[in-house]
């Protein structure tokens, strides 16, 4: 059914830069078809192509550069929305649409600590989609998290699920693209690095916490471990790096630790989701990878890549992660998302 007969599907805040990586990667979809666009005051009411500065790498989709764009009300022809906002304004809006029955897939900020709202990686925790039981909306909001977030919880969740994690300090090294559009002055980051990105380690300490944590009485009870985050943002366009270390609470032979990567399957992998990357990470023994020009586009920029394990003379491994920031880690991942509420029955028409 689902191939046959596409389910409508919105995009809020259609003219930023997520908004336009969620236009990129549904253009195709097996399951979704754009039937809304939905922007600012300003651009509601023109035709898309006239309404957004398109700066993907692929055209605008010639049915999609005709459809006018409606203002966010919830009054749109689709029954799932992805949300794009900015988070200035993303919570009211969010919150409206899900009074009104929508279900709302969302990669703004806003809602991700809320009890009982999903904060979503379904190749990691894919039962904490059982909060939106507990949600009072007609419809319902699920999140997904930071774009740094991502690539670090799908390092640690398989080390957590076999050896137990205690601490973890992480260095970020990430991408313009991260910043949105039109993002950070040239004069500022050509020839340098910018050693601070407003917010992003505490979202990257508390987000972990929950997304490795346990459902308990309609909430999560987050993940015991400690995390000290530092973010930097560097002259590449696309693919967050990581530098991450580890204490774990058994002890660990490296050869293991790797099969341990290599190996890890979840739900999204066994239901064959079509945005779940197989294999979800890949793991590279030259130490010069991975990185982010040759390896962000792995598993059509769904997987994350780890190199360098080795011993750690502070906490006990050290190594480094990958991870595709716009994709992965912003409208890929809310999409995946989607796929996999769809596949466990939450979606009726």
């Amino acid at each position: 059914m689902i191939n046959k007969n596409k389910i409508p599907v919105g995009i809020l805040g259609a003219t930023g830069s997520v908004g336009q990586k969620f236009i990129e990667l549904l253009q195709d979809h097996p399951w979704f078809k754009i039937t809304a666009l939905g922007a600012s005051e300003r651009s509601a009411g023109k035709l898309y192509k006239h309404a957004s500065n398109w700066f993907q790498q692929r055209p605008i989709p010639a049915r999609i550069a005709n459809m006018v764009v409606s203002e966010c009300k919830p009054d749109l022809p689709c029954r799932i929305v992805f949300s794009g906002l900015d988070a200035s304004v993303a919570g009211p809006i969010e919150e409206a649409f899900a009074e009104a029955g929508y279900i709302v897939i969302s990669n703004a900020k806003n809602h991700r600590m809320t009890d009982n709202v999903p904060l979503l990686v379904p190749d990691i925790n894919p039962d904490h989609l059982d909060l939106i039981k507990f949600q009072k909306y007609k419809g319902k909001i699920v999140t997904n998290p930071n774009c740094s977030t991502t690539g670090l919880v799908m390092a640690l969740k398989p080390l957590q699920d076999v050896y137990g994690i205690e601490k973890v300090s992480v260095v970020t090294m990430q991408a313009l693209s991260g910043a949105g559009y039109p993002g950070i002055s040239s004069l500022d980051i050509i020839d340098n690095m910018i050693p601070y990105i407003g917010g992003e380690e505490e979202k990257m300490q508390i987000e972990t916490l929950k997304i490795l944590g346990k459902v308990h009485d309609e909430k999560i009870d987050f993940a015991d471990l400690t995390i000290s985050a530092q973010c930097n943002r560097v002259l590449v366009m696309n693919g967050h790096m990581e530098a991450v270390s580890v204490k774990l609470k058994q002890p660990a032979k490296k050869d293991d630790m790797i099969k341990v990567w290599k190996t890890y399957r979840s739900e999204p992998q066994e239901l064959g989701l079509p945005f779940a990357p197989d294999p979800a990470i890949y793991y590279f023994e030259d130490p010069r990878f991975p990185q982010p020009r040759l390896h962000r586009d792995l598993g059509k920029g769904m997987a994350v890549s780890i190199g360098r394990l080795r011993d750690c003379s502070v906490l006990d491994y050290k190594f480094t992660v990958l991870s595709h920031n716009t994709v992965r880690g912003a409208a890929g991942g809310a999409i995946l998302n989607a796929e996999l509420l769809i596949k466990k029955g939450y979606y009726e028409e």
